[in-house]
């Protein structure tokens, strides 16, 4: 067979192979050497593109830095990847509870092995209104508070209108709302001082800070009433969740993880977390009962789910680098932390200011606050 255009050695298709090989090298070669003039021609970059391109001679060490730092940067990539597949083991064999905290009062998610989440049931519209009734009296403070004995600054004028046009409409319509007499009394007493003390800021056009601490101090034992029942309705509501839920799983509790959110404000008396630490008892605090204190009043379910898988975790790479499970709940370097600190301050002839050590696997009840002396809730105050 001869391929047209081709040369063709007749009887031996190999040296035909071979001849055509070589040729079409030298014509390469012949080619190239012809293209060096442009290739040349080619390196001068364009004056504005010069402007454009090149890096900075990196420092001695810089780029040698940069790939050890990687090595972290990269542990965060593996560490996402692999957390995938332990949130899905964890929830394979482990039942879970994610108690987050929200304005509604909460929402409760359980997890079982191999079943859909079970939602709970919400919180009582009633805690709802006793706070929207209770954030109202405070909201007003904040309202007036930058105008305070300033009688030429007027612009608060329009914010309280608008508002006092919502607080009467709540006014007018809290004989029907889903709570006991007893508290839609109390927040009818509530919203007409506030729309009372709306009223003589705006005819007097000035808002004095005697007025203001007069009406707070009015007001106070009725907000208290609202605390105090809205914190009832809370309460109750997710203590009979969670005892249905205990009784659900039965001989599973035993393996059940439990994780809330808190706050910084809300960390010493988080009611949801003491709620989980009823059912859970003191021995589940910080093993398989877990505060996560975070920057926002809510939190995502990914994101607690995130936060207790990274915890269960690490515990096996503590145990398996050093010998304690518990070890990797806690700042990895704070003890040998604490001795620097000890160290630095003895330097500068100061006196070290430390908190209590706290051993791997404390049991103690999360929290940043220390008994002391002094009030500790609203009725202490009065």
């Amino acid at each position: 067979m001869r391929w047209p255009g081709s040369l063709y050695i007749e009887g031996n298709p190999l040296k035909s192979a071979i001849f055509l090989a070589r040729r079409g090298a030298a014509s390469l070669a012949l080619l190239t050497l012809a293209a060096l003039p442009l290739a040349a021609a080619a390196a001068e970059l364009p004056a504005d593109l010069k402007s454009l391109i090149g890096t900075p001679v990196p420092a001695p060490g810089e780029i040698e830095n940069a790939n050890v730092l990687a090595l972290n940067r990269a542990m965060f990539e593996l560490y996402g990847d692999a957390s995938d597949v332990f949130r899905k083991n964890i929830l394979a064999n482990h039942p879970v509870i994610l108690a987050l905290f929200s304005g509604a009062g909460g929402s409760f998610t359980l997890y079982r092995p191999g079943q859909a989440p079970l939602e709970a049931p919400s919180v009582p519209l009633a805690y709802q209104l006793l706070k929207s009734v209770g954030h109202s009296t405070m909201a007003l403070a904040q309202v007036v508070g930058p105008y305070l004995n300033n009688p030429k600054d007027r612009s608060w004028v329009a914010p309280m209108l608008a508002f006092r046009s919502r607080m009467q409409s709540a006014l007018e319509g809290v004989n029907a709302t889903a709570m006991p007499p007893e508290w839609r009394e109390n927040n009818q007493v509530i919203l007409k001082a506030n729309i009372a003390f709306m009223d003589d800021c705006l005819r007097k056009g000035d808002i004095s800070h005697d007025a203001l601490k007069a009406f707070s101090v009015k007001q106070a034992p009725f907000l208290a009433k609202n605390v105090a029942w809205a914190a009832q309705v809370q309460v109750a509501h997710w203590m009979n969740v969670m005892a249905e839920w205990k009784a659900l799983l039965g001989n599973d509790w035993a393996k059940t993880y439990g994780a809330s959110n808190t706050i910084y404000v809300t960390r010493q008396n988080n009611v949801i977390f003491s709620v989980l630490a009823q059912f859970f008892g003191p021995e589940a605090i910080n093993d398989r009962l877990l505060l996560s204190e975070t920057v926002s009043f809510t939190t995502s379910k990914a994101d607690m789910l995130g936060s207790l898988t990274r915890i269960i975790a690490d515990r096996s790479v503590g145990d398996l680098f050093f010998g304690n499970a518990r070890l990797m709940d806690y700042e990895l370097m704070g003890g040998d932390a604490r001795d620097a600190i000890i160290a630095e301050a003895g330097k500068r002839n100061m006196q070290p200011f430390l908190p209590p050590v706290v051993p791997f696997g404390s049991k103690q009840w999360p929290t940043l606050v220390t008994p002391g002396p002094g009030p500790a809730s609203i009725k202490d105050l009065r």
